[in-house]
């Protein structure tokens, strides 16, 4: 498993540098996040070794554990699934970023979980194709959340993020993103420099369409 997590991530990353380069960016401009949900402590720690910095947890308890075990690595840490109230307390601890809030009660406990310390980097998540099985506001919404948040203490907006629909057209929806992540812009702040979207199969549509931030797992870790 150690070897085929090190040559997986070195596969990701010139996938990423090739998407990038062919736009003129450089490979730098994007972030990759290994999704490590399900996946054990040792591998998160062999990820590192490997040079990742980044990882994406979809499970606030399942998270917790593990970041409390490898708490002694300089990770980053990005919750990027659907989050319950009961659980804000438990994000605000343990995570740097929060991908996934599309509500303004969710936002206020998190602010208010991080009262003390550095602010918690956020995203709005974006339902771009009207998908009931993805959470996130839609696109008409999106701008009242990001006005919203904009004035809670404790949280820092960054930008946009999103999930498509699994039988929906990929670099479609991904242009659509960006130009509602351009329109908010003003709304969204001096800090507004974040869009995050793109996962295994789709990275080079999300990267062609201004994806900073791309959501990785099964083709480091292999599937669940």
């Amino acid at each position: 498993m150690a070897n085929g997590i090190s040559s997986n991530l070195g596969a990701v990353r010139e996938r990423i540098a090739h998407a990038a380069g062919a736009l003129g960016r450089s490979p730098e401009s994007v972030t990759l996040i290994a999704v490590t949900k399900t996946k054990p402590a040792a591998a998160i720690a062999e990820a590192h070794r490997a040079g990742q910095l980044d990882f994406g947890e979809n499970y606030a308890q399942e998270a917790a554990a593990k970041i409390e075990v490898l708490g002694e690595l300089p990770l980053r840490w990005h919750f990027i699934g659907r989050i319950q109230s009961n659980k804000t307390a438990l994000i605000a601890r343990h995570f740097d970023w929060v991908h996934t809030v599309d509500r303004l009660k969710v936002a206020r406990r998190l602010a208010g979980h991080r009262a003390a310390g550095p602010p918690l980097n956020v995203l709005v998540q974006v339902n771009v194709d009207d998908d009931p099985a993805k959470g996130g506001v839609a696109p008409d919404e999106a701008g009242d959340l990001t006005a919203a948040l904009r004035g809670l203490d404790g949280l820092r907006l960054r930008g946009l993020m999103a999930v498509l629909e699994r039988a929906g057209d990929a670099q479609s929806s991904y242009r659509r993103v960006r130009a509602l992540f351009d329109g908010l812009a003003d709304r969204g702040g001096s800090d507004w420099d974040v869009l995050s979207m793109g996962m295994s199969g789709d990275l080079e549509a999300a990267i062609a369409a201004g994806a900073t931030h791309v959501r990785v797992g099964t083709a480091i870790f292999g599937p669940r």
